[in-house]
């Protein structure tokens, strides 16, 4: 589990391919404090180490999260966002997030507004794929709260130390992002549908 409070950021260094597998070696500020099989999330994925030398680590993207996230077309100086597995006991500051993207949306657009970003996201419509004002999504990796929201599309604002400590400065409009929606409101949401379904009303 993780919170989507940015560590740290990490430069992707190399890629290797391994028949429909792709190793990503980055070079990351607290490599030294990692281990073997540890989770990290990269820009929301989460990966497993599977090697460290020196301040690069290496993780192992397969054929489904290479499909279903934008690691598949990253290259090498990428900048990840970065974020260790929650530690039992600390303070969630962000939200409840899996690591497990969903989709990816494209960023359509940012609006600087005299010292913070407004970012307008498109995505894919689905119906446990929601967003309500005032909620939570997982943009990259990064907790944020949902200003605005409609079938498909939504916008966050961006305050100035996560636009500098998060790689969302570095992002063009156009670019692919992952997309971890709460799972809280997925799971409301999948309950609703059952219970539409199950009384021939339809699905949400």
């Amino acid at each position: 589990m993780f919170t989507g409070i940015i560590e740290a950021q990490g430069e992707l260094v190399a890629l290797r391919k391994e028949g429909t597998n792709v190793h990503l070696e980055v070079r990351a500020p607290f490599t030294s404090e990692l281990q073997i099989d540890q989770s990290v999330a990269h820009d929301g994925v989460c990966l497993t180490v599977v090697a460290i030398e020196g301040e690069v680590y290496t993780v192992t993207a397969i054929e489904e999260t290479l499909a279903k996230t934008h690691l598949g077309s990253c290259q090498v100086g990428h900048t990840f966002n970065l974020e260790r597995c929650a530690v039992v006991g600390d303070r969630i500051d962000g939200h409840v997030v899996q690591g497990h993207v969903d989709t990816t949306g494209t960023l359509a657009s940012v609006e600087e507004r005299d010292g913070s970003w407004v970012l307008t996201i498109d995505h894919p419509k689905a119906p446990e794929w929601i967003t309500v004002p005032k909620g939570s999504i997982a943009l990259a990796g990064i907790s944020l709260t949902v200003v605005d929201s409609a079938p498909g599309q939504f916008t966050v604002a961006i305050i100035p130390y996560t636009w500098e400590h998060t790689n969302l400065h570095q992002t063009p409009v156009g670019a692919p992002m992952n997309l971890e929606f709460d799972v809280m409101g997925k799971y409301v949401a999948r309950l609703l549908d059952a219970q539409l379904s199950a009384r021939g009303v339809g699905g949400a």
